[in-house]
């Protein structure tokens, strides 16, 4: 058996299944395209729609053959301390679907591990399950002896994608490692929890339908799904037993070796098991990034801000000071950027995000560190309390698996359960908080509604091409009950069976307008004030009827507002232009994470680890608006979701579609699925104009704009006021830039040299302080300086410090522009004598209403009360004794 590095492992099998008549096919992202999933978790993900024949292979190969990245985090706990678990791993694999089964593939597995590889044949063993009688059969024929098979159960060695559904028997294969790391016991083999048999190889034969009553029907295609730990099989042909003594990991461990001066393996278990989480997770966190997943705080987001936190860390526990993980990176791309390209394509942005997240974390890491100790310094017994791992987490954004992970060190638990209350306790807080009154309003009828749709079914939305419609009443509702009429000044809602009004969705506001009778002579008017659907599906329209009644079974013309509806429609166009136009020049990590689509504005949430700066928010606005500009024609169009997918649709995370969807294009520009309403053609839009740009949360910006009319008035209104500007600077408006420049020299200039005559003037009169020193074991000066800023106050410190015959003290005041201040420092050797700046400006900080602290070097406090200044000072002299 000779040593192969884990990049020849790769290829040699790749080309090996390529030369059996596979098509080799790159790894899938780590996003699946699979709603059901978080991660890719399996080669066989990207595969589903194939077993389903949802689509087909073409006939000229027999199945596939790939590398999937994936990453697991389920055993998140568990990484770094066994030699197996990893969150970051390469799934070698290959697929039939329907071309070859069982016999094909266990030739092929035995015929690679044993001529490929050059496994040794005394060395493999098999387990297949129990029942599978024709597997055991296919081995012997092949060769393997008899005593080398085990028949384990269903636990083990069969496959199952959820109760019901495509299933079928396992074929594993083993490595025996030898006894020397085995257990011992004289029946030790396959199946058994000790380390001597590593399980390298599983060959799934799919050819059951599993029943709702537990029956096996038989599929009428049968699959192969096949997996091989590239990690595993590495270690194996390196000839180690642990996964992380594998070439690349283990390169990635001297990555921490050579940052933190401790040596791998060298009797520091808690370094070894940092040193391994480190270099396990900054792979996961690499691909992540690189694959467009941003730190956050919920999904596929969260995994990745968790195990870069860990990461950090971990980090810190090994001594390396400041952001340290772009030289993880730069080792991950070197071993691995040839065979995924992303992840050099993409490296910029994956450090950029790296260093944002770590030094974000790097503060929460030090202050939450900080209160946690002496939270655990006070605690009595072995439990934190859940309340003080809230705090951690509410305060200091401390998680707390790390203040777990922290605890569990130190044979501490944390009250779990007590904590997931005071989590729930903030939730309900935070949504009565945030529950406006309209949306209370319309949560009480939920039951109602819910009843509508039931007896009723969907409404029928017209609005798309129509602004009118005529439709009989099918319901009214006022103060959450059904009832037959609504009278003049009555205020309630209207159910419709064909409606042009869209009901608010999608970030898109619902829209507004009349109805009127349809019948000649009727004098019904009825004003639509809001239209929402509190049931998906079901159309209402919040009215007030302002002349006649209306009755349920009555026709009534429905209108909309379409001068509103045309300027909503520009704005639903514009977010869907500048999403595609943030992409482009910020990055393919750019999501849409909300949006608000209203008459006058548009709001657009994104991720983002960054402020973006004013150059770049006029290059979005360049790119948006030459798409605006090029009178570019909208196509708009149902399809159905697979096939919108596979043309690149965009579609985002979380929304639930369904098989037909509504795909919303810009000419080759943007394409999203959408329901909202939009323009025929961009040139519609007038032109965009940004108009703000800020953070909303961790890796989430905000952007705001207006367009058409809008935009113009926007732009007028900025325009007066630049003329007002120069009006009062008496420059032209393009010269308003370099006046007001220059009269900020000019004032910075005068504030310098106030600031040096004040300077002077408290230098000049420290003689004066000087005279007042007394010798409280240590020259001590109080004094009350006004006039002087925090800077000048320590300035103050300095020249008498300067001036005194051996090492003092001070305790110095200042009122500046009615704001009292009050500082105390003092020399180490005033220190040694007693003094203790700290505590003076505890003890005298109430006189002025102030409150501070510091060292016992050097302490300062702000106050509210300037009254208070010659009395504070009276209390530190008597405090020191002078």
């Amino acid at each position: 058996m000779k040593y192969m590095t884990t990049a020849e492992i790769r290829e040699k099998y790749l080309k090996f299944f390529e030369e059996k008549g596979c098509k080799r096919m790159p790894s899938s992202s780590l996003i699946p395209d699979d709603p059901s999933l978080l991660l890719t978790s399996a080669g066989m993900v990207q595969f589903k729609p194939y077993f389903l024949h949802v689509k087909e292979l073409d006939p000229a190969y027999v199945g596939t053959t790939t590398v999937q990245k994936c990453v697991r985090t389920n055993d998140i706990d568990i990484i770094g301390t066994t030699g197996r678990h990893l969150s970051f791993f390469e799934m070698l694999g290959n697929f039939s679907f329907g071309k070859y089964f069982k016999k094909e593939m266990c030739a092929w597995a035995l015929e690679f591990s044993t001529q490929v590889l050059e496994l040794p044949a005394e060395r493999l063993y098999f387990t297949v399950f129990e029942d599978d009688d024709e597997t055991i059969e296919i081995w012997k024929n092949l060769g393997v002896p008899e005593d080398h098979i085990s028949r384990l159960g269903e636990d083990d060695n069969f496959w199952r994608a959820g109760p019901t559904g495509p299933c079928g028997p396992c074929s594993e294969i083993y490595f025996d490692q030898g006894p020397e790391v085995g257990c011992g016991k004289p029946d030790c083999k396959p199946g058994c929890d000790c380390d001597r048999f590593l399980e390298y190889w599983n060959c799934v034969f799919t050819q059951f339908d599993g029943q709702e009553d537990g029956t096996l029907a038989p599929l009428k295609t049968k699959n192969i799904d096949t997996g091989m730990g590239l990690e595993r099989i590495a270690a194996i042909m390196q000839g180690v037993t642990n996964n992380y003594d594998t070439d690349v990991l283990r390169g990635l461990v001297a990555v921490g070796e050579r940052l933190s001066g401790k040596a791998y393996e060298s009797g520091d278990a808690a370094a070894d098991l940092s040193l391994r989480i480190v270099a396990d997770h900054s792979r996961s966190v690499t691909f992540m990034i690189a694959d467009g997943i941003l730190p956050s705080n919920e999904g596929r987001g969260y995994v990745l801000r968790r195990l870069l936190r860990r990461a950090v860390m971990h980090g810190h526990k090994l001594g390396i000071e400041g952001p340290f993980l772009s030289n993880y990176i730069d080792k991950i791309v070197e071993e691995m950027g040839s065979v995924y390209p992303e992840i050099v394509e993409n490296r910029e942005l994956v450090e950029r995000v790296v260093a944002s997240e770590e030094e974000r974390f790097g503060a929460t890491l030090r202050q939450g560190q900080a209160f946690l100790d002496e939270a655990l310094a006070k605690l009595e017994g072995d439990t934190l309390s859940g309340k003080e791992a809230f705090t951690l987490h509410d305060t200091y954004g401390f998680p707390v698996e790390v203040t777990e992970e922290i605890c569990a060190e130190r044979g501490i638990k944390v009250d779990t359960a007590e904590f997931e209350a005071c989590m729930t306790e903030q939730r309900e807080r935070a949504r009565a908080a945030t529950k406006g009154s309209a949306e209370a309003a319309w949560s009480t009828y939920g039951g109602v509604h819910a009843e509508l749709l039931k007896e009723l079914g969907a409404s029928a939305f017209v609005g798309y091409d129509r602004a009118m419609a005529s439709s009989g009443v099918a319901a009214l509702i006022k103060d959450g009950k059904r009832v037959d009429e609504l009278a003049c000044g009555d205020e309630g809602e209207v159910v419709l069976g064909i409606t042009p009004f869209y009901a608010e969705m999608g970030g898109e506001v619902g829209d507004t307008g009349v109805m009127e009778g349809a019948d000649e002579g009727s004098d019904l008017h009825i004003e639509v004030l809001d239209t929402k659907a509190p049931e998906k599906g079901l159309v209402c329209h919040q009215v007030k009827v302002v002349r006649g009644s209306v009755h349920v079974g009555d026709t009534v013309r429905a209108v909309i507002d379409e001068r509103r509806r045309a300027r909503i429609s520009r704005n639903h166009t514009a977010t869907h232009i500048l999403h595609a136009a943030l992409r482009q020049v910020l990055g393919d990590h750019v999501k849409q994470a909300g949006s608000y689509v209203g008459p006058d504005r548009l709001r657009f949430d994104f991720t983002h680890f960054e402020g973006v700066t004013p150059e770049q928010i006029k290059q979005v606005e360049d790119v948006a608006n030459d798409v605006v500009m090029q009178a570019t024609a909208m196509n708009i169009y149902e399809t159905s979701l697979d096939e919108a997918r596979e043309a690149g649709v965009t579609a985002l995370f979380g929304e639930k579609y369904g098989d037909t969807v509504r795909v919303v294009e810009a000419g080759d520009f943007s394409a999203e699925l959408c329901g909202g309403c939009h323009v025929s053609n961009t040139a519609e839009i007038g032109f965009i104009k940004i108009v703000s740009e800020s953070s909303v949360g961790a890796n989430l910006r905000r952007i705001e704009a207006v367009t058409s009319f809008d935009a113009l008035a926007y732009m007028n209104r900025e325009e007066d006021e630049l003329k007002r500007a120069a009006a009062t600077l008496k420059v032209t408006p393009l010269e308003v830039a370099d006046r007001c420049a220059a009269n900020a020299a000019t004032i910075k200039e005068f504030e310098a040299e106030r600031k040096r005559a004040r300077q002077a003037e408290a230098e000049g009169s420290m003689a004066d302080y000087l005279k007042d020193m007394i010798d409280v074991g240590y020259p001590l000066v109080v004094a009350r300086i006004d006039g002087l800023d925090t800077g000048a106050l320590r300035n103050a410190w300095d020249i008498i410090r300067g001036h005194m015959d051996k090492p003092g003290a001070c305790v110095l005041g200042t009122v500046n522009n009615d704001k009292p201040v009050i500082m105390a420092a003092g020399t180490d050797e005033a220190v040694a004598a007693g003094f203790n700046a700290g505590a003076v400006i505890k003890a005298i900080a109430g006189n002025i209403k102030g409150g501070g602290g510091g060292k016992p070097t050097m302490a300062q406090a702000g106050g509210k009360d300037a009254s208070g200044m010659d009395a504070a000072l009276a209390a530190a002299k008597e405090m020191l004794g002078a």
